[in-house]
């Protein structure tokens, strides 16, 4: 398999620190709880969160739509569950890739049910074409076709650790 250069790491900071300031500006005075999306988003987050001029907690969710398949189904998993108590409280969706967006519906609906007052999803990457149905409210950069890699994003759990974004070819 050979790793073609899609984003670099310095692009990266730079949609971080866009995302970082519209949601700055979006949820200033309000203290929202920042859900990342494991195992890929970590490290968006992290980034992220560093970049933000407003109070805000961080939790994680685990999802799957795999399951013990190797392709993905359109049934969400969810393997691990969130600590904070978002009744009444902003949640953004921190997501590295919105793909089909099963994963977004899915999660919108949970958070919803246990009564958070707004959902709001954020991408790093967001698939061209792949989920015209599902709002998207923050959005990095738009992908075409390709598996993505890198920048906590992975390939049979290889890769997660490069700096910038590869297609795998």
């Amino acid at each position: 398999m050979e790793l073609k250069p899609f984003i670099s790491s310095a692009e990266i900071e730079g949609i971080v620190g866009r995302l970082a300031a519209e949601l700055s500006a979006d949820f200033k005075g309000r203290r929202p709880v920042l859900v990342g999306v494991l195992n890929g988003a970590f490290i968006f987050i992290s980034d992220l969160a560093r970049k933000l001029d407003i109070e805000h907690e961080i939790d994680f969710i685990q999802t799957s739509c795999y399951g013990l398949r190797d392709i993905p189904s359109d049934e969400v998993i969810i393997l691990r569950e969130i600590t904070s108590d978002i009744r009444g409280r902003d949640v953004i969706i921190v997501e590295d890739i919105v793909d089909r967006g099963h994963t977004g519906r899915a999660l919108r609906k949970y958070f919803a049910s246990r009564g958070a007052q707004s959902v709001k999803i954020c991408t790093l990457l967001r698939r061209e074409g792949g989920c015209p149905d599902l709002k998207v409210d923050y959005t990095g950069a738009a992908i075409g076709k390709g598996f993505v890699v890198g920048y906590g994003m992975d390939y049979r759990e290889g890769y997660r650790g490069l700096a910038a974004l590869y297609l795998l070819e």
